[in-house]
């Protein structure tokens, strides 16, 4: 109960400046008064509770759970046969490649806001964009570029050469892949890094630099939200390019047969 009366006061701080600027120019310089105040208010209210819990529950339970699996699956109990830390090759991880992948993939599946953007694509394009495809193309773009990030903490590489070669292939993509699939490749890689996503991605990356030898959780600890930013971005423009591809194919076989 303690925890959660300081978290309710931390998070009412934070929410304040918002609540007295949204008044503020309504009544200020609007001029005009807010319809249905009682139900902003309450809204306000559940907006209050929900974050305290939802940020309280990021405490006690993901953050702890990230780095707890992290810490397991490199830890020497868990790897006997591998000998000292000093002999092993990043391949004796490939746990932790495999958990990063499908966590990656799971938690972005299960994105509110991937879930929010996909079914707004598909509304706007008149069905032509499809909802699950697309979360599809997003999950398996955010489990590469956490797979990838886990990889470059095993073995110590710079993060800005992984953020380099992702934009040039981002760049390159976009001056080949179809304009209306753009904006939202672009969206898609920015959702993906939510309420769920991050804390996890967060707490695996600092319990893999922490647990493992030589690594700094400073230098090597952050950066994986950024590559989990960029490649949902590279699958997905992929995923337009390969169906614009086969629409292309298609309609030279069907020219062909006639």
């Amino acid at each position: 109960m303690t925890s959660f009366l300081i978290m309710l006061w931390s998070t009412a701080l934070d929410i304040l400046p918002i609540v007295a600027i949204i008044f503020g120019f309504q009544y200020g310089i609007i001029r005009k008064p807010i319809k249905h105040l009682s139900r902003v208010l309450v809204g306000f209210l559940l907006v209050l509770l929900g974050l305290t819990f939802f940020l309280l529950g990021l405490e006690k339970a993901l953050f702890p759970m990230g780095e707890l699996m992290a810490i397991q699956l490199t830890s020497d109990a868990f790897l006997p046969a591998l000998g000292t830390a000093a002999e092993r090759h990043w391949s004796d991880y490939y746990w932790v490649y495999i958990f990063a992948f499908t966590i990656g993939a799971t938690t972005t599946i299960a994105e509110p806001s991937l879930i929010a953007v996909a079914i707004k694509a598909e509304e706007i394009s008149g069905g032509t964009i499809n909802p699950l495809m697309l979360r599809l193309a997003v999950a398996l773009g955010m489990a590469i570029g956490i797979t990838l990030g886990t990889w470059r903490i095993v073995m110590g590489y710079p993060l800005h050469w992984f953020v380099l070669i992702a934009y040039a292939l981002v760049i390159l993509q976009t001056l080949r892949s179809p304009k209306s699939i753009i904006p939202l490749a672009f969206d898609s890689g920015g959702v993906t890094t939510s309420t769920i996503t991050v804390p996890i991605i967060a707490a695996l990356g600092l319990g893999l630099a922490t647990n493992i030898p030589g690594r700094s959780p400073i230098l090597d600890g952050f950066g994986m939200i950024a590559l989990a930013c960029l490649f949902p971005i590279i699958t997905v423009m992929g995923y337009a390019q390969l169906a614009a591809w086969l629409e292309q194919r298609n309609k030279k076989i069907e020219t062909q047969h006639r």
